[in-house]
């Protein structure tokens, strides 16, 4: 009986000292598909990337345009039987490494436009880093946690979103 009146005391002031120390942590959140919406660099970004993107999508386009003219040009010579058409069959082959080869050196997996991306996001969160960091120090936050990733439930009193996109900006205009 002795044992079980000491476990129900420990227990009793274990899970006391837990709500006491769970009362002193501070806790906030941000909603970074906001910030990703509303920071006007993440936005300059995504237009510039899209830009971009149009701009080697045009360039593919005329590359499949110039190989369906060499594949037109070779079924026409092979049906009148003017020659085999080798040397556009040829031409043809060249075209279709080619257009495999931009492909991948520009929006492939190692492409220049995802390490374009991934430079510019590197950036832009290294920023959002300094800006989170800035406002939990200021607001004493022990954490401050990203609700856009999965948080089921939250208080909107401890949404820090609107703190960083201030301090954002603060940190824009200050450079």
């Amino acid at each position: 009986m002795r044992n079980y009146t000491r476990i129900i005391i420990f227990l009793i002031a274990y899970f006391g000292f837990i709500n006491i120390a769970s009362a002193q942590l501070k806790i906030g959140y941000i909603l970074s598909e906001r910030i990703r919406t509303e920071f006007e660099e993440f936005k300059e970004a995504e237009s510039q990337l899209q830009l971009e993107y149009r701009k080697v999508q045009l360039e593919f386009d005329q590359m499949v345009l110039k190989m369906d003219s060499l594949k037109q040009d070779y079924e026409v010579k092979r049906l009148m039987a003017l020659d085999k058409g080798e040397s556009i069959k040829q031409e043809l082959a060249q075209m279709e490494r080619s257009i495999q080869n931009y492909q991948a050196e520009k929006v492939g997996p190692q492409g220049e436009l995802m390490k374009k991306q991934a430079q510019m996001e590197y950036e832009i969160l290294g920023k959002v880093k300094e800006a989170v960091d800035k406002v939990a120090i200021d607001g004493g936050f022990d954490y401050i946690i990203d609700a856009s990733v999965g948080l089921l439930y939250f208080k909107p009193k401890y949404d820090m979103t609107d703190d960083v996109l201030h301090e954002l900006r603060n940190l824009d205009s200050k450079k």
